[in-house]
């Protein structure tokens, strides 16, 4: 086979060129301007980093939740650490009938991930009627699991939303974005909320983008 054979082939493309990209906006435009093709891919993992819970992140994709809902398509929340508060989002335009939630055994007090956690992470990112996958994961995780849960996220063609610590924005991942969320000196506690967002990777000339949303 040539260079010039193999460059033609599918999934192949050059430094500077960027494959088409299925995204789903944000709800934020702020956020979306920031984002390679104007949303959160509609395929692949995304890692939204924080220093601490409670800060706000998963408002930051309520928007994805509730169109994905209303299209009738599933989101499954994976071990999460609080039960989903089902007010806050039929509030937020969330179809109830549509949120799976798998609950799993206490983690290990080392906080390592379980093999059970991460088995039920690819399954479902590859349940064809998921949407959404929600997931939470510590710093430990292994390099080869989580790219084992971008290759299912990509045959599910499932947006995998995975919530880990800030300390992990200095290891490798094969996650398509990351996103390092803080709260702006000042304004905790503010209503809306206010968040200082930073793409610390994504496809093209995102990386380094940053905005500040109100949620």
């Amino acid at each position: 086979m040539t260079l010039q054979e193999l460059m033609q082939r599918a999934g192949m493309w050059r430094g500077g060129e960027l494959p088409s990209l299925a995204t789903r906006s944000t709800g934020f435009d702020g956020l979306d301007a920031i984002l390679p093709g104007g949303g959160w891919p509609q395929s692949g993992l995304i890692e939204i980093l924080t220093a601490s819970s409670g800060i706000g992140a998963l408002r930051l994709v309520l928007p994805l939740l509730a169109a994905a809902s209303r299209d009738g398509d599933w989101l499954v929340w994976v071990d999460p650490p609080h039960i989903p508060y089902a007010p806050a989002l039929d509030a937020g335009g969330v179809v109830l009938d549509k949120v799976l939630l798998v609950d799993l055994p206490a983690r290990s007090a080392a906080g390592g991930e379980d093999d059970e956690i991460l088995w039920a992470c690819e399954q479902a990112l590859r349940f064809a009627d998921c949407a959404v996958a929600l997931m939470w994961l510590g710093a430990t995780i292994p390099a080869l699991p989580l790219r084992r849960l971008q290759l299912a996220a990509e045959a599910g063609a499932t947006t995998g939303i995975v919530f880990r610590p800030a300390a992990c924005a200095a290891q490798p991942s094969p996650a398509v974005l990351r996103l390092a969320l803080e709260t702006p000196a000042g304004d905790e506690g503010a209503t809306p909320l206010a968040l200082e967002i930073e793409v610390i990777k994504a496809r093209g000339t995102h990386h380094g983008a940053r905005c500040r949303l109100h949620v």
